[in-house]
């Protein structure tokens, strides 16, 4: 793959504008700021996608309530790439779900007892379909999870929750890949380990990423990766990127994420999302 381009004024993308029909975006790091906001004129944006006849998804690890918060009252016809991928919905409707064995979400989480009681600052969320559950009640430790899971549960035992497990999610308050990926090493052989921001990791089935749920909406749709337009930021991004040829690291991205995209887009902080869309798609900006 050729090496991305790079400048907040995007100087060598087409004039014209392309053929778009799926537009897939990353929310933390990516389309939302530092500060966790969305872009003032997101909803217009969306607006004009959908008079273009366009569909807007958000793909991200946050949990399908929280995703569908955030975009209340314009939700329409989106499709949303929930849990990294395990949980595909739209119009509130599940299209496709992948969730983890009890026995290994089960096990996953004794793990993470193991850890906390050597000494590791770190909780353990167990990703249902319909609450998120925690066995930590400090107030440090909850505000981190409630940031990504609106509905969420404290339970005492979270081994033996009555629910689908979509993945299951580790908060860590040191670096993710120094202190919660290692001691997870037994289960990268079966299942896939992502370290998805710099304090979270996620475990879920092997078969189960943002790339290939967003393959599957591609299909279903008959939409190709051509007229698929792609932003991301981080490591749980990688495979979503070489699902479209229209791929964008954020200019704040991981190494990793810029070297894999076609494409870099201003950070997330300048809006670059929107620009972005608005350049290639020969959109009204501000």
């Amino acid at each position: 793959m050729t090496a991305p381009t790079a400048s907040a004024d995007l100087p060598h993308l087409p004039g014209a504008p392309v053929d778009i029909r799926l537009v897939v975006t990353d929310m933390d790091g990516t389309l939302l700021d530092d500060a966790g906001n969305p872009p003032r004129r997101l909803r217009r944006t969306v607006a004009r996608l959908r008079e273009r006849g366009v569909l807007f998804s958000p793909a991200s690890g946050r949990q399908y309530a929280t995703l569908a918060r955030l975009f209340e009252g314009f939700d329409d016809g989106m499709v949303f790439i929930a849990e990294n991928g395990t949980q595909v919905v739209r119009d509130g409707v599940e299209l496709a779900s992948d969730p983890l064995a009890p026995a290994v979400a089960a096990r996953l989480v004794r793990t993470v007892r193991r850890l906390a009681d050597d000494g590791t600052d770190v909780g353990v969320v167990v990703c249902g379909k319909r609450h998120a559950y925690t066995e930590r009640t400090d107030a440090a430790f909850l505000a981190k999870v409630e940031q990504y899971y609106v509905a969420h549960r404290n339970v005492a035992d979270a081994t033996a929750v009555d629910d689908e497990i979509n993945k299951i999610a580790i908060f860590g308050f040191a670096p993710a890949a120094r202190t919660i990926a290692p001691a997870l090493t037994e289960f990268t052989s079966t299942h896939r380990v992502v370290v998805s921001s710099e304090h979270w990791v996620d475990v879920m089935n092997r078969t189960a990423d943002k790339g290939t749920a967003l393959r599957r909406v591609q299909r279903e749709l008959g939409i190709t990766p051509a007229q698929t337009l792609v932003f991301g930021d981080y490591l749980n991004d990688l495979e979503m990127l070489d699902a479209a040829e229209w791929s964008f690291a954020m200019a704040n991205a991981h190494p990793d994420v810029l070297a894999r995209a076609r494409h870099v887009a201003p950070s997330n902080n300048e809006d670059g999302v929107l620009r972005t869309i608005e350049r290639l798609l020969a959109l009204p900006g501000e």
